[in-house]
């Protein structure tokens, strides 16, 4: 009887099924939203995405944890592609002036654009009731405004294609129980995001549509509303990227010293430096503060020009005074080469793995093309392509500081 009963329930005990039911018997930690905050796992739960299928009661799923993990991983890393795209296509809709092309918006309705001449006529004439044609536009044509409108289009398009991009997936890997706990909430934040991109996108159009009598000025978004929808945009590019890497990477075991301390620190300093600089790009282009001071190093024939604090009271002059918003980009964009360069000298004192060693030298030489784009862009008075690719070039570099960061997180115990 033994021989008949003890193998088969050894064979069963041992299985994966039955061995991810059995409980821990000590916490572990589990990284959550893209944000790095560990949940100590209490003992009895289940850590792994298969185990929360299996103890919420949706039997076994097609994937181990694993390969769960990795399809979500490159999952967020194609999400957080497309965001990067409509950053780019949005600096293209700024840099055309098309943004104010369409003055509606409907969320549905607007997804089929104008067909015939009739359709096309009545939307020209919408966009002709509102400041932009009134002041700067009035002799455009038919086919001038089909131009910057089709860009608006493409922008708006894009956003929805990036919502899509977020829910559907998003939807289909819950159903199928491949998200633990904290991803789950780390998905409902991005998905949420997504959703309040687009209203904050309509709220800065809105911003250049209004008629302000007393005003004779180009007609723009405003500024601050432009740095939010960019903000916003940046923040959910740099989760969705800093949860996909930290799923796809396998993570390194370095020693913890005081030196890779202080290199980690540092490391998350250059990177909060670059999201400014980049951020303060949304000034720049809502002021079109790249057109004052096209030389390089100085701002004129002084290294600090004498308009800087025209405005009252002085703080305005941070966020409307033109000169001071490019003066401060400058600043902002020595500082992080400065950072960047500091950055590549300390991690070459520790020995790294050779894959950190490649993103402190991507970093390194992103930060300094950048550079050169910028400088190049604003000698040659902002020439519409090689902004665009000045635009890119932040993305590009804050991509490389959060891969070097992600590097260097640390392993939980």
């Amino acid at each position: 009887m033994q021989r008949m009963l003890f193998p088969p329930l050894k064979a069963l005990m041992g299985s994966p099924c039955v061995r991810l039911l059995v409980p821990r018997a000590t916490p572990r930690t589990q990284y959550g939203c893209s944000c790095g905050i560990k949940r100590p796992w209490r003992p009895g739960q289940y850590s792994t995405i298969s185990e929360v299928a299996l103890q919420s009661g949706k039997g076994t799923v097609s994937l181990p944890s694993k390969a769960a993990e990795q399809v979500v991983g490159r999952w967020l890393l194609f999400c957080s592609g497309t965001v990067a795209g409509a950053v780019i296509l949005g600096g293209v809709t700024r840099l055309t002036e098309s943004g104010l092309s369409m003055v509606d918006w409907h969320l549905i309705k607007e997804m089929k654009p104008p067909t015939s001449q009739e359709e096309w006529e009545a939307e020209f004439q919408k966009y002709q009731q509102f400041p932009e044609f009134k002041i700067l536009n009035h002799d455009m044509t038919l086919a001038e405004f089909k131009f910057i409108w089709y860009m608006e289009y493409s922008h708006r398009m894009w956003g929805r294609l990036v919502g899509l991009a977020y829910i559907l997936p998003a939807a289909y890997f819950w159903r199928k129980g491949w998200l633990s706990r904290g991803m789950k909430g780390c998905v409902l934040v991005l998905c949420g995001l997504v959703c309040f991109q687009g209203l904050l996108g309509w709220y800065m159009v809105k911003s250049g549509l209004e008629e302000k009598p007393d005003s004779h000025d180009i007609p723009r978004v405003s500024q601050y509303r432009l740095a939010a929808h960019l903000g916003s945009a940046l923040v959910l590019y740099c989760a969705s990227l800093w949860t996909s890497l930290s799923l796809l990477l396998p993570q390194h075991k370095l020693p913890e010293t005081r030196q890779l301390l202080w290199l980690r620190r540092f490391a998350h300093g250059t990177a909060g430096l670059v999201f400014l600089t980049a951020l303060s790009g949304a000034f720049v282009a809502g002021l079109d503060a790249g057109l004052v001071y096209n030389s390089f190093p100085k701002m004129g024939e002084s290294w600090i020009p004498e308009d800087l604090f025209t405005f009252s009271p002085t703080l305005r002059n941070v966020f409307e005074n033109p000169t001071m918003v490019q003066f401060d980009h400058r600043l902002l964009g020595i500082s992080s080469v400065t950072a960047v360069t500091v950055l590549y000298f300390l991690s070459q004192r520790i020995p790294l793995p050779r894959r950190t060693k490649m993103a402190a030298v991507t970093l390194l030489a992103l930060a300094y093309i950048q550079v050169g784009l910028g400088i190049s862009t604003l000698l040659m008075y902002v020439p519409t392509p090689l902004a665009a690719t000045h635009q890119s070039g932040s993305l590009a570099l804050l991509s490389a500081a959060l891969w070097f960061m992600n590097e260097l997180r640390r392993v939980p115990k």
